[in-house]
């Protein structure tokens, strides 16, 4: 699949071109120049044709991250098939887009330069002064309004082919976020497992702001590894923009099938980063805790003994979530980690066969039958059966289910996890009420 780099100054459009080719918004948007600063990737496609689009860091001088931010636009120009230049169509030609195109003329591949924000004849009127770029003639665009996407369709599908098929479900990559507080080491963790210095990082926190998503493959498994924005407790953010920030990582959160907390090892399992840790199992979704900077602890065995406390005391309704320590700095750790991750997302697959769910059933109430329902007699549990993994989801059937009390319900839970090997990842178990099959004929009789 072909590439397309999207390249330009900051605040001319770039990330909401890139949501518009993707078809949604994956790339945040605010008015705030510089908010891009990372590369970003996604699948587009424009009426019959597909390419892969990057979005890039808006280029820019002033701040202590532009020349990391020159270096990851570079990178998107070197690795790309083609590359389109925005340019903002209200505003006249900077110094940077000066220096940009300069390098863009050096390239041998299409270069595309396009006028963004041009959204009525006026603005079409003006575009004279972006032919001293050297880049050909200005495209008129307006790219949160879609006008003139055919005119860039028309210039891409010589270059690009037609939509590929979609992926069989046997080949579509394992879904994995690395999500924790600010400044634990998320990104600094996915370069140590890509090998480069694919992602920003630096000392001061909240380097990471849009959710960045990225191929991956570990001992042939296809994975989409999603580095995310730290998550500050709520009261503590007032910045629209790291409120933005936030909401993306919950959405990603969401989405993902595997979830890798990243813990500071100095700082382990702090009110925030239970809230994380309740979040991606109330979403159903697995969770491997991944201690960060275990090259710098002391007392390596009273740091475990403190985490496993507090995850048993708060982490209740998921019995031994897989805990590894790792160093992002040194790659310490990360094969453990990483078979972790697939150990928890094989059994969050695992499906049990009705038949060992109520044998499982019968043992358990009769090692501690069900309480006494308002009737004076006991609930009964008809029967039981897995209907859904993904994470394994159970139903049980009885007469008066709304009767019985989640201490039962837990102590089925641990159960399960024991009996079946389910340590680690979330489980839902569901009651519901059978129907007496006789009720109608009874009515029946009654009537007649």
């Amino acid at each position: 699949m072909k590439s397309v780099a999207i390249v330009g100054r900051t605040n001319v459009g770039k990330s909401t071109l890139f949501n518009r080719l993707c078809g949604r918004r994956l790339a945040i948007v605010h008015d705030r120049a510089g908010v891009t600063r990372d590369r970003k990737e996604g699948d587009a496609t424009i009426k019959d044709i597909s390419f892969r689009v990057i979005d890039t860091a808006g280029l820019e001088e002033t701040t202590s991250l532009a020349a990391a931010m020159w270096d990851q636009t570079e990178i998107a120009i070197q690795e790309a098939d083609i590359i389109l230049m925005l340019v903002d169509a209200r505003s006249e030609v900077t110094r940077l887009d000066t220096r940009l195109a300069g390098l863009l003329r050096r390239q041998k591949k299409p270069v595309f330069l396009i006028a963004n924000k041009c959204e009525g004849r006026s603005q079409e009127q003006l575009l004279g002064e972006f032919y001293r770029l050297g880049l050909g003639d200005p495209l008129p665009f307006s790219a949160e309004h879609a006008l003139g996407m055919d005119k860039l369709y028309a210039l891409l599908k010589p270059l690009c082919p037609k939509e590929a098929e979609p992926q069989e479900e046997a080949d579509r990559p394992l879904k994995l976020a690395i999500v924790g507080r600010p400044n634990v080491g998320k990104s600094t963790l996915i370069n140590k497992l890509l090998k480069k210095e694919r992602l920003l990082t630096g000392p001061e926190a909240g380097v990471t702001r849009d959710a960045i998503t990225l191929p991956w493959q570990w001992k042939g498994n296809n994975i989409l590894l999603t580095d995310t924005a730290g998550l500050r407790k709520h009261g503590k953010v007032s910045d629209d923009l790291e409120k933005i920030s936030a909401a993306d990582t919950r959405n990603q959160i969401d989405f993902a099938e595997v979830v890798i907390l990243v813990l500071d090892a100095n700082q382990p399992m702090e009110r925030q980063d239970l809230m994380i840790a309740s979040r991606v199992l109330e979403e159903g979704r697995c969770l491997v805790i991944a201690l960060n900077k275990w090259d710098t602890i002391q007392n390596p065995k009273a740091v475990l003994n403190e985490l496993k406390y507090k995850m048993e005391e708060s982490l209740q309704q998921v019995k031994g979530l897989p805990i590894v320590t790792v160093s992002a700095k040194t790659g310490f750790g990360l094969n453990p980690m990483m078979t972790a991750v697939f150990q928890v997302y094989k059994l969050w697959n695992k499906r049990v066969a009705t038949h060992k769910m109520n044998d499982f059933l019968k043992q358990m109430t009769e090692a501690h039958p069900t309480p006494v329902a308002r009737n004076g007699r006991r609930i009964p549990m008809k029967y039981m059966t897995q209907v859904s993994i993904r994470p394994p989801t159970f139903v049980i059937f009885s007469s008066n289910p709304d009767q019985l009390p989640n201490s039962y319900l837990r102590y089925l839970s641990n159960g399960i996890r024991e009996r079946f090997g389910l340590k680690g990842v979330p489980i839902r178990i569901h009651m519901r009420k059978r129907e007496n099959p006789y009720a109608d004929k009874n009515k029946s009789k009654k009537k007649n």
